[in-house]
């Protein structure tokens, strides 16, 4: 098919390594593997076909029971899972994958798990359809390679200099370059979600809460300044993603203002993400079930508004 997004991506230019702590631990994981709304239904549409998209955020790595490809940490207490069992669909197709970014909407991606290649995904957009009536689409994240930012700021020095000042030089922040350039890519990727399910309604949820202001050095060893440079960056990629959603009929879901008091620095009966050293069976940098829990119901809310 010749859509605009696949004309726009057609040479799959050369793709930085993608670090993840979710990669890391999946290998560990392997070791060991052998909403009440009315239901969403697109006008003359009789049945309801929904289809999730996303990367690591959606998928909910090492929250178990996991299904599909190990590498990708497909946990079946993902919000897509427990939104579509809410919802009550007639069909549900879940293709969130870890380290997933828009480039894996169209094209094959690479598994990997503790570096020993696993194969490849299909393009999730190989998922949609005509009659595909609900999309959910959480992406962008390892287009800006925030995680593996965030890896590098680990700090267990209270005194060294902040991790910021290796990304921003000369009063050029190169994280926030990387989300300028997501812009184009999120509306290339929407685009071709309506070319192939043009009935569906979609909404794109941005990313959460992970850090509270100043950071909360050592429970989460990132120093204070680059606790809230983070944190400032997630909000900007959030704001790219909310305007692309609004510039092109899709509905924007705002995971971050609910989430706020649920961060990595809370308690583990509290927090919906976990931080360097997970204290509930999830990823590192990630959300845990009860995280993906409360996504299910912000979307839910978001369906039924």
């Amino acid at each position: 098919m010749n859509s605009p997004a696949r004309s726009r991506t057609q040479h799959r230019s050369h793709r930085p390594a993608r670090t993840s702590l979710a990669a890391a631990t999946l290998a560990v994981a392997a070791l060991g593997a052998t909403l009440s709304t009315p239901a969403v239904a697109a006008p003359s549409a009789d049945r309801e076909v929904y289809v999730a998209l996303g990367d690591s955020m959606a998928s909910g790595p090492l929250v178990p029971p996991i299904t599909g490809p190990i590498a990708c940490g497909r946990s079946e207490r993902n919000y897509a899972h427990l939104l579509a069992a809410k919802l009550q669909v007639d069909a549900f197709r879940d293709v969130t994958c870890s380290g997933a970014d828009t480039q894996d909407m169209t094209h094959p991606q690479p598994l990997s798990v503790g570096g020993i290649d696993a194969g490849t995904a299909a393009p999730q957009f190989d998922a949609l359809s005509a009659d595909t009536t609900l999309v959910t689409l959480t992406i962008g994240g390892n287009d800006v390679g925030l995680v593996g930012v965030a890896q590098d700021c680990l700090q267990l020095n209270p005194f060294a200099d902040p991790c910021k000042d290796e990304f921003v030089k000369d009063g050029v922040d190169q994280v926030a370059q990387r989300i300028a350039a997501l812009g184009p890519k999120l509306d290339a990727v929407l685009d071709e979600i309506h070319a192939r399910s043009p009935q569906a309604r979609v909404l794109v949820t941005g990313y959460g809460d992970y850090i509270k202001p100043g950071g909360c050095w050592p429970r989460v060893p990132v120093l204070g300044k680059d606790a809230d440079w983070l944190q400032g960056s997630v909000d900007g990629m959030n704001s790219v993603i909310a305007a692309q959603a609004a510039a092109n009929n899709a509905e924007y879901v705002d995971v971050r203002t609910p989430s706020k008091g649920h961060d990595s620095c809370q308690s583990a009966s509290v927090r919906w993400v976990e931080g360097y050293i997970p204290g509930n069976l999830a990823a590192p940098l990630h959300p845990n079930a009860a995280g993906e829990a409360a996504y299910a119901d912000i979307v839910l809310n978001r369906l039924g508004a």
